[in-house]
């Protein structure tokens, strides 16, 4: 009920009808039935003697009574920037309001995201005036009352049969001015400067992570709490190893040998070198899973793991004696693997019909 009467009642209000005559009589028609369907007493006294009834027990005249909308100053104040439509109170903005909050990027490296790291930033931002400390007044000096609203921080214009409390344009709704403002701030309470901050960044960061440092924004207009600092990290890429979650992923070569035979190598990790364990007959393409060897997790415990893949190097060139051994091999390799090639052979075969 509470959206159709707004719908209705933006529809009609006299300030969207100024060249309408019939706009404020519909609009109070409008509001005279949501006043009775909101007022169960009223609903039934219409139901019963109709609008005679709801008039005498509005007072007579009126037709419905302003203290029935005491619900509805959000619906005005929404769509006319003003709070208190029928003066069922008033609203007093404080001067004292919280800080904006600032967004800085800063760049890092691979390693700084995986085991965190402390850096210094320059950030430029408003902080409270020494002068004044915060107050905007000058040295012994205070905000007086405001003399357009009396304090109240509002001002009322009478808008065809009702009135509008609308924002002191003097005070801005503080209901206090500063009439011998500081002379370093200018009465803002506030100086802009350009500060370096300490930065503390976690293990286990990734790229667009975004930290928040709570009280690292800018300050607050007349003494107001601070602001938070926002910092969103772009993690350079890593030569050699690629991130995935907390997982780290890389490609290491290995001879036709080593992957025939078998053999230890050493991989490189974040912490150093690892020995790794490369079995015979190991093909081309094969991952090997190093745990804990991955990224910290962020906020948490243990780290992700080292996915190695490894890949067999074909030699580009050969001498006359490594041609004759190859050659050697793959005579008998042939003898030792034709069970396995018919097998293979035959899966061809029927692949291909």
């Amino acid at each position: 009920m509470k959206s159709a009467y707004r719908k209705l009642a933006m529809q009609w209000h006299p300030d969207r009808n100024p060249n309408n005559p019939d706009a404020e009589e519909r609009f109070k028609e409008v509001t005279e039935a949501y006043a009775i369907l909101a007022d169960s007493e009223k609903r039934s006294l219409y139901d019963r003697y109709g609008h005679a009834g709801v008039g005498s027990a509005a007072g007579g005249g009126a037709g419905f009574d302003v203290s029935s909308f005491q619900d509805l100053g959000d619906i005005f104040g929404e769509f006319f920037g003003f709070g208190d439509a029928f003066g069922t109170g008033t609203r007093r903005r404080s001067r004292v309001q919280r800080g904006a909050d600032l967004r800085e990027d800063l760049t890092i490296e691979f390693e700084q995201a995986a085991f965190g790291t402390e850096t210094r930033l320059s950030v430029r931002r408003n902080e409270v005036c020494e002068e004044c400390h915060g107050s905007g007044a000058a040295a012994g000096k205070r905000a007086t009352t405001c003399r357009s609203c009396n304090g109240r921080g509002q001002v009322r214009y009478q808008q065809g049969f009702f009135s509008i409390a609308r924002t002191c344009p003097a005070c801005q709704g503080a209901g206090s001015v500063i009439t011998d403002p500081c002379p370093k701030c200018k009465g803002d309470g506030r100086i802009l400067r350009q500060r370096e901050v300490e930065a503390k960044i976690p293990p286990g960061v990734e790229d667009g992570t975004r930290i928040r440092f709570a009280g690292g924004g800018e300050a607050g207009p007349h003494g107001g709490p601070a602001g938070d600092l926002y910092v969103v990290l772009h993690v350079k890429e890593h030569p050699f190893f690629v991130r995935e979650g907390n997982d780290l992923h890389c490609v290491v070569p290995i001879s036709i040998t080593q992957a025939a035979i078998g053999a230890e190598i050493r991989v490189p990790t974040l912490e150093g070198e690892h020995t790794l364990k490369i079995p015979d007959g190991t093909q081309p393409g094969t991952t090997f899973r190093v745990r804990n060897k991955g990224v910290p997790v962020l906020h948490g415990h243990g780290k992700g793991d080292l996915y190695v893949e490894v890949r067999v190097q074909i030699p580009a060139k050969l001498n006359k004696r490594q041609k004759e051994l190859l050659q050697e091999l793959e005579g008998t390799a042939q003898v030792d693997n034709q069970p396995m090639m018919r097998s293979l052979l035959g899966k061809v075969k029927d692949m291909f019909g």
